[in-house]
Formats: structure tokens, sequence, C-alpha cells
């Protein structure tokens, strides 16, 4: 046996499970790094200072300044935990939704099963981003218009998933052994359906998280979600539009790539933790 052959015998082996966990952990540490950071935030560290406005990216300002003079930095920081926190609460009200309505379908069924599937089919047939504008300019805008435009059109995907999950669950033999020893519809639910749903409903959970941040940058960005006011990647993105034109870069760059990266990294966790739920994946 040569010297390359016990090296690597010595080295550790990492198999599947510890790599998806170390990317989760990896991902979660920056995510929950960058919502802490802004909540905790002191505003004079975005304050405006005029004289100051328009710095190029350099060793006083790393992401440079705005046309008020405010460092680009803290005020991304700030704007990429403000959309997280009203990503992830409007994403966790959103499938709570989904998880109700999917399981009383499936276990009810009958006109409440038609009934929710048609309201799923009326969501999914309009334009997505024309019905988070509606439902955002009704509710007056703002951080709660926006919480409850994405709260209330992203429960339908995760729904069908989540009813396709319980159906395929109710026809297994051991749950109608359940009922016909007598097991009420809430028993069986809260016994054997949950756990066997609550795998593929935290993915879905999950998966969530990056289109609700998405959209809610999105309505910001066109005019109908926060306002102008309060630091928020959309909002950012928005005032930079102004002055690409006239060599400004930094004002578009360094806002887009901290929200392609917020929205990559749950897109990682949500199909990592796919793969480590998963047995055949996750035992390898």
């Amino acid at each position: 046996m040569d010297k390359t052959d016990k090296m690597d015998k010595k080295r550790p082996q990492w198999n599947t499970r510890t790599k998806i966990t170390l990317y989760i952990v990896l991902a979660l540490i920056y995510l929950v790094g960058i919502l802490f950071w802004g909540l905790l935030m002191d505003p004079k560290a975005y304050a405006v200072d005029y004289s100051v406005k328009f710095l190029p990216p350099g060793a006083g300002h790393l992401f440079g300044t705005d046309l008020m003079g405010r460092d680009m930095l803290f005020r991304c920081v700030k704007g990429l935990s403000t959309s997280i926190v009203i990503g992830v609460l409007a994403a966790a009200v959103s499938s709570l939704i989904a998880l109700a309505a999917g399981v009383a379908a499936a276990v009810i069924g009958g006109k409440l099963d038609s009934f929710i599937n048609w309201c799923v089919d009326l969501c999914m047939g309009m334009p997505h981003l024309v019905l988070l504008i509606l439902i955002s300019f009704m509710l007056g805008r703002g951080s709660k218009g926006v919480m409850a435009a994405v709260a209330l059109t992203h429960w339908p995907e995760l729904t069908r998933i989540v009813r396709a999950e319980v159906l395929q669950i109710r026809g297994e033999q051991y749950v109608q052994a359940a009922y016909r020893l007598g097991k009420t519809r809430l028993s069986v639910a809260r016994e054997h359906i949950f756990p066997h749903v609550l795998p593929v409903y935290l993915v879905g959970v999950i998966l969530l998280f990056p289109h609700a941040i998405m959209h809610e940058a999105s309505i910001t960005f066109l005019g109908f979600g926060l306002s102008a006011e309060e630091p928020a990647i959309g909002v950012i993105l928005s005032e930079s539009m102004k002055h690409i034109a006239t060599g400004k870069w930094w004002l578009a760059l360094f806002p887009g790539i901290l929200l392609l990266a917020a929205i990559m990294l749950f897109d990682v966790i949500g199909e990592n933790l796919k793969k480590l739920l998963n047995p055949g994946s996750g035992n390898e």
C-alpha cells in the first residue's frame, strides 16, 4: 500500500447526510446573521450625510453611498433583514393555510374538497404579481399590506402537494384499519396523517421563503409595497434605476447580489432538507 492510499484512509470520509447538514448550517448562519444584524442595527449607521453622497465603493464605505450619502452596506443589510422578516412571517402564515386546507380537503372530502380545489384553481388562474399588487394596494400597502398579500397568494401550490400526500396516506391499510376500529377523522389525522405529511410540509415551507422574499421585493420595486422611507431591497433597487445611466453601478449591484444570495441560500436549505428527509439519499 503506497503513501497516497494511507493518506486517503486517514482523511475523514463525509457521507451525504454530513455534507447536507453542513450546507444547511452554513446557509442558516448567513441568513440568521443578516437578520439579526439588520434588526439590531442603529439607524445612525445608514443616516443621511450629503457631504459624502455618491461615493464609489472604497475603504470608508465598502458598498459606496447613495444620493443622500447613506452607507449602502448598512442600508442593504437593513433592507434585506426587513425583507427576510416579512417573507418568513408571510410564508409561515401561508403554509399554515395550505396545511389546514390540504388536510381538510383530503380527509373530509366531498363539497369541502371541491370548494378548496375551486379556490386553488381561482388563485392559480390569476397572474400572481397582479394579484399581489391588488391585495397590497387594497390593504393600504406598507409592511402589513405586503405581508397579507404574500400570505394570501402563496398557499395554493403547497395545498395541492399536501392534499395529494394525504390522499396517498389515507389509502394505506393501517389508516383504513384505524377507521374500522372506530377512530374519528380528527384522531386519525392527528395520529397517522400529520406525522407522515410533516416532512413534505417542512420542505414546502422552506421553499416558500425565497418566493415570498422575491415577491415582496418585486411589488416594493414597482411602488406597491413598502414606502420609500423604509430601508428595503425593493426601494433601494427602485431608487438605483434613476442613477445607473450616470455610472452609479454600485447602487444596484450590491443590493441585487445580497437579495440573490438570500434567495439562493433559502433554496439550498429547502433542496438539501428534502434530500436529508428522504430515506434513500439521507442514509447514504
